[in-house]
């Protein structure tokens, strides 16, 4: 039985190599945290949201199994 509240290690493993469509798929399944952390004083700010969307794509990118 799957839990469907994490990310398929398949999908994890592409987006470690670079597939466009999986990064995407994984900064989807953070949506609702990185908008939750780009709140201030009721609105979201966009730069914040824009920015950690790309620390976690700089993340993914940079993580090895290999460790």
């Amino acid at each position: 039985m799957r839990n469907k509240k994490l990310i398929p290690f398949e999908v994890i493993q592409k987006a470690v190599a670079g597939e466009p469509e999986a990064i995407d798929a994984v900064l989807r399944h953070y949506t609702a945290h990185i908008k939750y952390l780009s709140m201030y004083k009721g609105h979201i700010n966009d730069y914040t949201q824009d920015r950690l969307k790309a620390r976690l794509a700089e993340a993914i990118l940079k993580f090895r199994f290999d460790r």
